[in-house]
């Protein structure tokens, strides 16, 4: 695999700006009228606010959902006349921020709602209604008191009504039709607000939960959203320098603790990627289970014994492959929930959590950084 980064790199995240914005128009489709806004919390699920904002904005999005408030000042700074709402809600402290980059809190709470008439009257929010999750946002007995509340209404001056779903990823299970019920019951209450419930798998619940804007997060970003419906275009791709190859013999061991013992001659290549980039450690492979596998010239080679801070360690015997090759560890040959499965966790953990020191080298413009 061609290599676009610098030589002193190990990790190299190739991050497709095109396929993001290809992924957003996509989804926008599916939404019919509804408005498709864009999720770029957590660094935009890592491949970095600063390059997916100007990609997303030039294919057409013009709201952004943060979870934090110094990640909508990230946003603000690239996205001058966007309607950017913070997930985690409102607190004094934050009010500097909110003013300096014209944020608009999810309002979770009556605290909240209190805080915010104080410090912004009459200034735009969103309220966010729980249905089911039981993690953020008013029950049915507080919704239903603000809205006999004008005067905090007004305070407020809410733009839009939310909420989310549980397991929008089974389309068959019963809480979605529940939740569905129950927001159409709380939002009848507000009926002058624009509503908002589909996340990136409740787009393809159909267009009753589509309401007047879909935020769409994960599906965004390339990784699977659901087990019944394939996951978009590929947008990151990670790969990493083999540093040696060297040919073990039956019977010896790989790596630390010595919890892989190869059962034949083998040829391995040390691949210069570890859990400090965010590659985790349990994507290796015992002699009681199996590992995830990457891909070196488009072939698969799975991981053999732990993985450790710098360093893993491939079965190349039946690749032709030389010191200074890339080893694709996910991308469009090895899908990253692949991987993500391999270690216990999801694709999610996975992007979220690479490392900073891996060098992002953006392809396919919209005014990357």
């Amino acid at each position: 695999m061609a290599h676009t980064g610098t030589d002193a790199a190990g990790l190299v995240l190739t991050i497709d700006l095109g396929a993001l914005a290809r992924n957003w128009k996509h989804l926008a489709e599916l939404s019919g009228l509804s408005e498709c806004a864009a999720v770029v919390k957590a660094d935009a699920y890592g491949i970095g606010i600063e390059a997916a904002v100007p990609a997303l904005l030039a294919a057409g999005c013009r709201t952004f959902f943060v979870a934090l408030p110094d990640e909508g000042r990230r946003v603000r700074a690239a996205a001058a006349d966007a309607a950017i709402y913070v997930l985690d809600g409102f607190f004094a402290d934050w009010a500097e921020t909110f003013r300096a980059a014209d944020l608009r809190p999810v309002l979770n709470s009556f605290a909240m709602i209190e805080a915010w008439a104080e410090h912004f009257p009459g200034s735009p929010s969103a309220l966010q209604v729980d249905t089911g999750m039981n993690r953020l946002g008013l029950s049915l007995h507080e919704a239903l008191e603000l809205a006999r509340r004008p005067d905090l209404l007004e305070k407020t001056a809410p733009r839009l009504i939310m909420s989310h779903l549980v397991i929008a990823d089974e389309p068959d299970h019963g809480l979605n039709v529940s939740q569905l019920a129950l927001f159409r019951e709380i939002r009848s209450e507000f009926p002058l607000l624009p509503a908002s419930l589909a996340n990136s798998a409740g787009i393809h619940l159909g267009p009753d939960y589509h309401f007047d804007i879909v935020r769409p997060g994960i599906a965004l970003y390339g990784a699977e959203f659901s087990p019944h419906w394939p996951p978009l275009e590929t947008v990151v791709t990670a790969t990493a320098r083999v540093l040696q190859i060297r040919n073990a013999a039956a019977g010896d061991t790989i790596g630390y603790g010595a919890s892989k013992r190869l059962e034949e001659d083998t040829r391995i290549a040390i691949v210069s990627a570890g859990y400090a980039d965010g590659y985790h450690r349990m994507a290796g492979s015992s002699d009681g289970r199996g590992g995830a596998f990457a891909a070196i010239r488009g072939r698969p080679a799975p991981l053999i014994g732990r993985v450790s801070m710098d360093l893993i360690a491939l079965d190349v015997s039946k690749i032709v492959c030389v010191e200074g090759d890339r080893a694709e560890l996910f991308g469009p040959n090895v899908p990253i929930d692949s991987v993500a499965r391999s270690a216990g966790t999801l694709g999610y953990e996975f992007l979220t959590q690479l490392s900073r020191r891996g060098e992002r080298v953006y392809v396919n413009g919209y005014g990357a950084p």
